[in-house]
């Protein structure tokens, strides 16, 4: 049928109508989502920022954000969510010890009607921040420890344990170095601190011992806790007494039950161990026990008389006391008391002598008495014929004995007198009586050493701090005025103090060196030493000591010469070499090594000389290397290498190919003229070497005659003067080469150096003299160096070869 307007009419109302439905819902683009946020993140931190689609148009197309309806109140105080923007912020504090995930539930709903509504899930991982720093934790009661308990005795159980994960929450524990204890590890995070070694209570009664936790975080976080250990004592020290032995004076006719003495010990333990007990051990005085004599109090030490005491019955006895501890077992140790009975004036004194006399004093002394009475009690004393003393009338019965002249200590230091009482009663009786007299020091005598100078021969390269010697000196006289003291005078050595090259012992006279010397910088200096006593006023003497440096072959020879390669010839090169030692240290020999040709070429065991070993072919390479070895002769052997290079030119055979062809066609003439010359040069040689040896035989004998030397005349010596050189003589005893050496100034300005050497490895025996200038005489110098020596080795006088370089 027809359409009708009114149906347009609601078939646009239809359509109207379903634009404004709201059929959609909001999506998220995730259902999940995963975020992680460390712990202690400030507040206001955006977390994560959602967004939902809805399809529908308008309001019902508009979403707003929420947590969801069983959001939790935790998530509530922690996290926000904009309403608008979906953004969840942080507003409150992660800890992620507390807790260390979120699950949130997200909603989004639109303005419809009625109101759609989409979910997603939010994970929220808090990550752990080293924030917390390690616990320790006492899981038991820390023991008392007895002084003797073995290495690794447990003392205390201890865990440590940190809020944190991983690394952060990792914690070691660490004891203070040196501490007497370990911290051993048990089980999980649990350790056992143990006793490291042994204890001693004497010394430390008890520890503080401070255990520090450090976890692995960055930046590290660490707790200290202390622990209180106390030692327990064990019976491991006896009593000791203040002294091993005591002497004791007591008065005859004393009262019996009166204190004698008092002895006393201590005990370094503690308690019951350090409790002391006194008593006397059982012995014996004149066969009789000495509890008869003495007794002791048992707490204090005190020792009492049992009765009175007799000097003229006994003089001296001895007492063992012993002090014992309580512990268990017990220990104890004694002490001895010497008891010496002191004279008292309750008899008449028959003989009474002076102990002692010295120079110039009197000694009043009664020396005889006689009980009797009259003429029987009339004394007259008699010396012994030849005695130094006399014997004079004072007063009353007294008598000086005096000195009848000077008396010498260092000669007799004790006489013997012998004196003899005679009575006038009839018959006379008589004694005698021998009196010791000691003669007392003065201090009248110098130290004296065993000798005015002394040599000393020191290797270079010693240690610092090394004894060099020992001088010693004594004195005749006794006491402090016979007691020695060291001490180095002050010198220079090289411009500067003596004692910074050595140091003396005061007591003993042992010079020690203050740092290494080195041969090729100090070859001899002097040390004054002196000694001097204690008395007053004192007394010293000097000494002189030679320190002698002995070369070490410690510098490797340095190859001076060639400084580059050499011309082809007979004589090829030269090689030069020189080392800093000296004698056998310095001998130097030369070996070809390595070699081009090793048929070519070969070079002079001592001279260096690098020479052909046969004709110059045309096969041989143009260009020739030789590595030459040079080695010392000291111990160990220093050695050194040099390169030479040798160009072999073209030119060079054909003056040997026009040679050998020269040779061949005139054979007959060149050989007789050759002949001819060969005869009339060696004739002439032989001459010439007669008339020269004749020459130098007369010279010789003639000179000998006044200067007892071939090679050198005293008058030349003597003559020939120049103050301004400052000349060092050296000889080299190191070794089986002996020579002396005679060095001075500088080569380039005129000085000169005088070396014998007699080599068993060179090819001569030679006598060199270089640019020969003195202020000495030659043969009074070396008479002193050789005196100077120990062996006073002979100086070599006859030479095979004179050279003057």
């Amino acid at each position: 049928s027809a359409i009708k307007p009114s149906h347009f009419l609601c078939i646009l109302l239809y359509f109207k109508t379903l634009e404004y439905i709201n059929d959609n819902f909001p999506v998220f683009e995730k259902n999940v989502y995963k975020v992680s946020i460390s712990e202690n993140s400030v507040k206001g931190a955006s977390i994560l920022k959602l967004s939902a689609k809805d399809t529908d148009e308008g309001l019902n197309g508009e979403v707003e954000y929420s947590f969801g309806p069983h959001t939790p109140d935790i998530v509530l105080s922690v996290f926000d969510i904009d309403p608008l923007t979906g953004e969840i912020r942080l507003i409150g504090k992660l800890d992620f010890e507390t807790n260390a995930n979120y699950e949130i539930d997200i909603c989004a709903r639109d303005k419809g009607t009625p109101r759609m509504e989409g979910h997603c899930t939010v994970h929220i991982e808090v990550l752990d921040v080293n924030d917390n720093a390690p616990n320790i934790f006492l899981t038991s009661q820390p023991n008392s420890v007895p002084e003797d308990a073995p290495s690794g005795t447990v003392v205390a159980l201890i865990s440590a344990r940190d809020l944190d994960s991983g690394q952060n929450g990792k914690v070691t524990l660490q004891l203070p170095r040196g501490s007497p204890f370990n911290l051993k590890p048990s089980f999980s995070d649990n350790y056992a601190l143990v006793t490291a070694g042994a204890l001693d209570r004497e010394t430390f009664s008890e520890y503080n011992v401070e255990i520090t936790a450090t976890d692995s975080g960055s930046p590290p976080l660490s707790t200290k806790k202390t622990i209180h250990v106390s030692i327990t004592d064990v019976n491991d020290n006896p009593p000791v007494f203040t002294q091993p032995s005591y002497a004791v004076y007591l008065k005859e006719n004393g009262v019996p039950g009166s204190i004698l003495f008092s002895v006393s010990a201590s005990d370094l333990d503690f308690g019951d161990n350090a409790k002391i007990s006194y008593s006397i051990l059982d012995s014996k005085v004149q066969d009789v026990s000495v509890s008869s004599y003495v007794y002791i109090n048992s707490d204090n030490g005190s020792i009492y008389s049992m009765h009175s005491f007799d000097y003229e019955k006994l003089k001296v006895f001895q007492i063992q006391v012993q002090a014992k501890d309580q512990g268990s077992p017990s220990l104890s140790s004694n002490a001895t008391v010497h008891v010496f009975i002191l004279d008292q004036n309750d008899n008449a004194p028959a003989v009474i002598y002076p102990s002692s006399a010295a120079l110039g004093s009197l000694s009043h002394q009664r020396i005889a008495r006689d009980l009797d009475s009259d003429n029987n009690a009339k004394v007259t004393l008699k010396l012994k014929n030849g005695s130094p003393f006399s014997l004079k009338p004072s007063f009353s019965n007294n008598y000086a004995l005096v000195t009848n002249g000077a008396l010498d200590r260092e000669s007799f230091s004790e006489y013997s007198i012998e004196i003899t009482a005679t009575d006038s009663g009839s018959p006379p009786l008589s004694s005698k009586k021998t009196i010791p007299v000691r003669i007392t020091d003065v201090n009248d005598n110098p130290p004296i050493f065993t000798q005015p100078s002394y040599n000393v021969y020191l290797k270079e390269n010693g240690v610092p701090g090394s004894i060099l010697f020992s001088v010693s000196a004594s004195d005749l006289d006794f006491g402090e005025n016979a007691k020695i003291s060291y001490s180095i005078l002050d010198s220079k050595v090289q411009d500067v103090s003596v004692s910074s090259y050595v140091y003396i012992n005061s007591d003993n006279g042992s010079i020690y060196s203050m740092h290494s010397f080195d041969y090729e910088k100090l070859k001899v200096f002097q040390i004054q030493v002196q000694a001097k006593d204690q008395g007053s006023p004192s007394l010293s003497s000097n000494a002189t000591v030679h320190v002698f440096i002995l070369d070490q072959n410690d510098n490797a020879p340095a190859v001076i010469y060639p400084s580059s390669a050499a011309l082809a010839g007979h004589l090829v090169t030269k090689v030069t070499a020189v080392d800093a030692d000296s004698g056998h240290n310095a001998w130097i020999s030369y070996k070809v090594s390595e070699a081009t040709d090793a048929s070519l070429f070969t070079v002079n065991l001592y001279t260096g000389e690098v020479r052909t070993k046969r004709a110059v072919s045309e096969q041989d390479d143009s260009s020739q290397r030789l590595l030459i070895e040079i080695k010392d002769d000291g111990e160990p052997v220093q050695s050194a290498t040099v390169t030479v290079s040798i160009l072999l030119e073209d030119g060079l055979h054909e003056p040997i190919l026009d040679l050998r062809h020269k040779s061949m066609v005139e054979p007959s003439k060149k050989t007789g003229r050759i002949t001819l010359y060969l005869i009339l040069s060696l004739a002439s040689v032989s001459v010439l070497s007669l008339v020269t040896f004749v020459i130098l035989a007369v010279k010789c004998m003639r000179s000998s005659r006044s200067s007892g030397s071939c090679c050198m005349r005293r008058s030349d010596c003597d003559d020939y003067k120049n103050p301004n050189r400052n000349l060092q003589i050296q000889l080299n005893t190191d070794g089986p080469i002996k020579y002396v050496e005679v060095l001075g100034g500088d080569m380039l300005s005129q000085s000169q150096s005088f070396r014998s050497c007699m080599s068993p490895m060179s090819e001569y025996s030679d006598f060199t003299l270089i640019k020969p200038s003195s202020t000495t005489d030659f043969k009074e110098v070396i008479s002193v160096l050789d005196a100077s020596l120990p062996d006073r080795y002979a100086v070599i006088r006859r030479f095979q070869e004179f050279k003057v370089l």
